[in-house]
């Protein structure tokens, strides 16, 4: 590696800023696409925030590199700001990994083909290497970051909230997919506390790798193209892959209402721009009438290629906005595609014959430059008059020797370019351009418009438009109202009996209604809302936030969408919020004796009169509101019936049961469990104890661990010899070799097939030669290795062990440990009492009554209570409290 000269820093001037988890992810995936990697394994733990790793099979690390790692402006993807004119590579800066250690604690484990072991280098703040150990991991790059933010507590306070940190972990997945669509041969793993979220395994073509990140269920909807564009001053030109989506498909399985499936990359590199999703948007929708596919993103991937000098990848820190040298052209060959996918938009400013003509006519071909596209389509567009097109002709012509000077250039193909070849429009822009007839006849066309242009005279005296069939100026429309019929005798008295009572006007005098209040005793109150309203309420502010310029009806429209798509448990809330408040309502009307909207009388009117209640109403109301008097009721007399009793005989038989009963219970008996915690009371004998099932449950799966599993072992590249050096003497050599051995194979090798040896994760092998090797071991304990079987050896040889349980080594021990509490807590947290019986049968026959003590040294049992078996005994626990 070398340090980038001052002048070329300067002229990136943009230190890598890591926001998000995001940023780690993609900063540490690019690292392994440019090092050749073909599998990358994103490895999670609480959504990034306690570990992120991420892991590939690339070309590693040298060891002569690995001191500037991770310092600033050390790169091997550039040497000066010249190289960006030919970058092929995501980096180029050198900043990821210093960024990423000044926010986070990092660990970067390397080994190339040439290194014998693998290097695990632990770097502090400064990127600089603190500590540096052997590893077991193979060719590639693993680089761990823990406790991201450790030291920016504002930014981890911003993902407190599961939404927020769900939200994250979707976001790398979609930069994942991203990249799986554009590197089919790449295989890819996203795991998130231990738990697989999404995979993709190699694919052998584009198609495949669509299927594979998408589902089987889109890619028969989308279409495959390619068009190629040659540019003057470029080698490469502009070259345009991709799927698209058929035209006249049902938008539902070709978009989605957000743009997390429309994909869009240049020169491989996956990124957001406006601009071109402006036109996808747009000449996709256009193909349905309806507004349905408006406010949707069609499910496309669009690949873009141009060469490196004519893209500015240096525009932004993560790399996501590029700068086109070349825009234009770029956006007129998408166009050029797009149009030849899905014809002419709609919306052009044509008159209704020459919109008429563009239905019937097929779609333009493929074949065609990105100018001379846009030529015919300014054609098409002027020629609404037939004499505005005909005026034009000499550049038409013009225009036309050069497009076919342009098209000898221009190669495109589509899957469906053959079906769609329509010379329509070159045959009208040709024929109105050679024809000598179409000339003058535009010339006299000319002179006639000419003669009829509008002055301003004309137009303000009212002259300026006349009616062809009587020469007379044009009138203003009148509107006609049908005469009014003559007023009656009996309405003209009407009206002179009633000279001053007005008259209303339904339409201009509507009486004031209110909408979202009611009146209650001359003041407003709020009418209940429905959920729905409740729902807008909340959610418009969000709408508004996320589009600022979005119209009433899109913040409609919007707001619909999240309403059908709302769960069941947050629309049940709205439900109850609705309820809520039309009881409010409901007892405020009936407290303040609100009167039903129908009533026609007027209130003015009765304000001040108060309202007499006639004189027989009091005796009613006595009747109905007087507390009547209780009569008391005669005593009834209960039957009564003699039983016979002997306190003799009851004082035998409470003896005999004593005697029958003298024996204290042997064994554990259930009693009930704990209502707050997870435990269980049990009886012992005498004994109320305290049980921890889990504790139980941990013991026996570390024990069935330790007696019957056996580690999984990986082939090592370069088998590991074994001498006497290296195992601890002559003697252990010999113990290793007394051990239970396979046939020999044709080779003459002869592979241990000892249960103490294989178990553990070794598989040794004897040469042809009798030389001893490790040929495959264990990758599931971190560093294993000859020390470990240097353990196995040394109980078998010195503790005479036979067991599989004798000889596992420590490092053995503590990984089985670590996986029977991961089981035991894999439990749910309520067990039910057939369950713990189970356990503590289960207990009782494999750990007997000596080992009552969990792995972690904490015993199953807490003593409670001793239960008295005599009164005097109940009376001595008993203690009244001294207060």
């Amino acid at each position: 590696m070398k340090q980038l000269p001052p002048d070329t820093v300067r002229l990136l001037s943009s230190s890598q800023v890591i926001t998000s988890v995001v940023n780690v992810v993609k900063e540490l995936v690019e690292n392994s696409l440019d090092a050749g990697a073909l599998n990358i394994d994103v490895k999670l733990e609480n959504f990034g925030l306690d570990r992120i790793e991420v892991r590939d099979n690339g070309h590693g690390i040298k060891a002569v590199d690995a001191p500037v790692v991770a310092i600033r402006h050390f790169t091997s993807k550039i040497c000066s700001h010249e190289d960006l004119e030919h970058l092929e590579t995501y980096g180029f800066r050198g900043e990821a990994l210093g960024s990423i250690c000044a926010v986070a604690e990092v660990a970067v484990t390397t080994k190339t083909e040439a290194d014998d072991v693998s290097i695990q280098y632990s770097l502090d703040s400064t990127g600089t290497i603190v500590s540096q150990k052997p590893s077991h991991l193979d060719q590639g790059t693993t680089v761990s970051v823990t406790k991201l933010f450790r030291n920016l507590p504002v930014r981890r306070q911003f993902y407190s909230s599961t939404k927020k940190c769900k939200e994250e972990l979707k976001k790398v997945q979609e930069l994942l997919m991203a990249y799986a669509l554009i590197k089919p041969e790449l295989r890819l793993l996203l795991v998130h506390n231990k738990v697989v979220i999404w995979q993709k395994a190699k694919a052998a073509d584009d198609r495949s790798a669509l299927v594979a990140t998408l589902g089987s269920g889109i890619v028969p909807n989308l279409l495959p193209c390619h068009q190629r564009q040659e540019q003057p001053k470029q080698a490469r030109g502009i070259i345009i892959d991709g799927f698209f989506p058929k035209p006249g498909v049902d938008c539902s399985s070709t978009s989605s209402s957000t743009p997390e499936k429309t994909f869009i990359f240049i020169n491989n590199r996956p990124v957001h721009h406006k601009e071109v999703m402006k036109l996808l948007r747009q000449h996709y929708s256009a193909q349905y009438p309806e507004d349905s596919a408006r406010h949707r993103y069609p499910i496309i991937v669009i690949k873009i290629t141009v060469s490196p000098s004519a893209v500015d990848v240096n525009l932004t820190p993560d790399k996501t906005q590029v700068l086109l040298h070349n825009k234009e052209a770029v956006l007129t060959a998408v166009e050029a595609l797009l149009v030849s996918l899905y014809g002419f938009r709609p919306g052009s400013d044509l008159p209704p014959e020459q919109q008429l003509n563009h239905e019937t006519l097929p779609p333009p071909p493929l074949q065609t430059d990105a100018s001379q596209l846009k030529n015919k389509r300014s054609d098409v567009r002027d020629d609404n008059v037939l004499t505005e097109a005909e005026t034009h002709a000499d550049s038409a012509q013009s225009s036309d020797v050069s497009l076919e000077r342009q098209a000898s250039n221009t190669s495109s193909s589509s899957s469906t370019a053959d079906d769609w070849i329509d010379d329509g429009i070159a045959t009208k822009t040709s024929s109105v351009s050679k024809s000598p007839e179409r000339r003058g006849h535009a010339d006299v066309s000319a002179a006639e418009t000419r003669k009829h242009q509008i002055s301003a005279e004309d137009w303000s005296r009212g002259t300026a438009l006349v009616d062809s069939v009587s020469g007379e100026p044009l009138q203003p429309i009148v509107i006609l109202q049908p005469s009014t019929p003559s007023p009656s005798n009996s309405d003209e008295a009407k009206i002179q009996r009633s000279p001053g009572k007005k008259m209303l006007n339904a339409i201009t005098e509507k009486p004031a209604a209110l909408t979202a209040y009611d009146m209650i005793r001359n003041r407003t109150t709020r009418s209940p809302l429905s959920p729905v309203a409740l729902f807008e309420k909340d959610t418009r502010a969000e709408v508004l936030r996320e589009k600022p310029a979005a119209s009433l009806q899109d913040i409609s429209i919007a707001v619909q969408e999240k309403w059908n798509i709302l769960g069941e448990g947050d629309r049940k809330k709205y439900e109850e919020k609705a309820r809520k408040s039309l009881q409010h309502y409901n007892q405020k009307t009936t407290a303040e004796g609100l009167r039903e909207p129908d009533e026609k009388a007027p209130r003015t009117k009765l304000q001040g009169q108060k309202r007499k209640p006639p004189l027989s109403n009091q005796q009613l109301m006595d009747q109905l509101f007087a507390r009547p008097q209780k009569k008391p009721k005669a005593p009834v007399s209960r039957p009564s019936w003699p039983v016979p009793c002997s306190v003799p005989a009851l004082r035998l038989q409470l003896q005999r049961l004593s005697s029958q009963s003298s024996g204290a219970p042997r064994g554990l008996h259930l009693v009930n469990q704990l209502a707050s915690q997870s435990t269980w009371v049990i009886l012992c004998g005498q004994r109320l104890m305290l049980l921890n099932p889990f504790r139980v449950e941990e013991t026996l799966l570390f024990k069935r661990l330790l007696e019957n599993n056996i580690l999984p072992s990986v082939s090592l590249q370069n088998p590991v010899q074994l001498t006497d050096g290296s195992l601890g003497g002559a003697e252990y050599v010999q113990t290793l070799c007394n051990m239970e051995k396979q046939n020999p194979d044709l080779t003459g090798g002869v592979l241990f097939s000892d249960p103490r040896l294989v178990a553990n994760g070794f598989k040794i092998k004897l040469t042809a030669e009798r030389h001893l090797e490790v040929t495959e071991m264990a990758d599931c304990v971190p560093f294993l290795g000859v020390e470990d079987l240097r353990e196995i050896l040394t109980a078998v040889h010195h503790r005479k062990a036979s067991t599989v349980r004798e000889c596992r080594p420590l490092k053995v021990t503590n990984y089985l440990q670590a996986e029977a509490v991961r089981l035991a807590r894999q439990l749910p947290i309520t067990l039910p009492r057939e369950d713990v019986e189970q356990i503590i049968r289960r207990m009782e026959q494999q750990l007997g009554e000596s080992s009552h003590i969990c792995i972690h040294g904490r015993p199953f049992f807490q003593h409670l209570a001793d239960v008295p078996s005599t009164d005097g005994e109940a009376q001595a626990q008993f203690r009244p409290l001294g207060l």
